[in-house]
Parts: structure tokens; C-alpha cells; sequence
């Protein structure tokens, strides 16, 4: 089995993301807001770069490497940002918001990976889903 620690790590900065992203001020402008935090973000990606890279770490380099995949996951993240502080302005409760966008996504990976990636789509994929969206009809009650 795969190392736990990434999950642990995506869990709970998701869980501090879905919290700060429903405290800011309804004042602020998300995609203001956005800004500092990717100012904040790219400092706190070189640093760790920069802290896991110790030998002939050459960020320059790296960024010669980059392919459309890189620039598409920019436009990808800022979009995922935007619109879940836009869904909590326009007062989505965050289990409900979370949960909901959740299970879409892992039902349309579902099927994206079986035709795309060629995993394997099982009884118990399907089942899993068909829970998932379940437990969410009880969730948004």
C-alpha cells in the first residue's frame, strides 16, 4: 500500500482550506484575496523547493522542464478556489458545499480514469459511488 502520509497531508490542509476559505469577510473580494494567497503560496513552494532540493537545486531549470499540464493546473486551481469561496458568499454550508463537490468529482474520475487510464471499473467502484451519493441525499436533508 501507498505511503499515508500524502493523504493525511491533502485531508488536513483541505480541512484548513474549506475553513478559511467560508471565514474571510464578505467585504473581501475572493479573487482579491486569491491574490495574497498565491503570493504566499509561491514563497512557501520555492522554500520547500529550495529545502528538498539541497544539491544543484536549479529552479530555473525546472521551470524549462514544464509542459501544458503545469499551466492547465494553474487555470485549474485558481478556478477550483474561486468558485468554492464564491459558493460559501453565496452561503453554501461547508458539509454540504465539500460533500457535494466531492462525490461529483469522484464520480466523474471514476469514469474519466476507466476510459482514459484504463483502470479497472468494478461492482464495488460502483457501489462506492452509489453510497457516496447517498450519504450526501442524507447530508443535504
Amino acid at each position: 500500500m501507498a505511503s499515508s502520509w500524502p493523504l493525511i497531508l491533502v485531508v488536513a490542509s483541505n480541512t484548513v482550506y474549506h475553513i478559511c476559505a467560508k471565514s474571510l469577510p464578505e467585504s473581501v473580494d475572493p479573487l482579491a484575496s486569491l491574490t495574497v494567497t498565491y503570493l504566499i503560496g509561491s514563497i512557501f513552494s520555492g522554500i520547500l523547493f529550495f529545502a528538498t532540493n539541497r544539491g544543484g537545486a536549479n529552479l530555473l531549470h525546472e521551470y524549462s522542464q514544464m509542459h501544458w499540464a503545469s499551466y492547465l493546473l494553474g487555470l485549474a486551481v485558481v478556478a477550483l478556489e474561486a468558485g468554492s469561496m464564491h459558493a460559501y458568499k453565496a452561503g453554501w454550508p461547508v458539509s454540504a458545499f465539500q460533500g457535494s463537490s466531492a462525490a461529483a468529482i469522484a464520480t466523474i474520475l471514476v469514469f474519466i480514469a476507466y476510459l482514459v487510464s484504463h483502470e479497472a471499473l468494478t461492482v464495488n467502484k460502483l457501489v462506492g459511488l452509489a453510497l457516496c451519493h447517498t450519504g450526501l441525499f442524507f447530508l443535504n436533508k
